[in-house]
């Protein structure tokens, strides 16, 4: 079996902004900016989800019959 290489990943944390100085047009453009970033991250987890899916039909012995 191939193993697979260790890759380091880098811990990136949210770190939430100062809001008490900003405009609320400031606000809601780091809002719609938040909204984005949660859209990509699920779309992310959604093609690892169906790549495992698709791995786990592949690799699923034949049913008995």
């Amino acid at each position: 079996m191939f193993e697979e290489e260790a890759r380091p990943r880098p811990i990136q944390r949210f770190v939430p902004a100062p809001l008490q100085d900003w405009a609320e047009t400031e606000l809601r453009a780091y809002i719609a900016d938040l909204q984005a970033e949660i859209a990509r991250a699920e779309a992310a987890i959604a093609a690892r989800s169906n790549q495992r899916a698709t791995a786990d039909a592949f690799f699923r012995p034949p049913p008995a019959g």
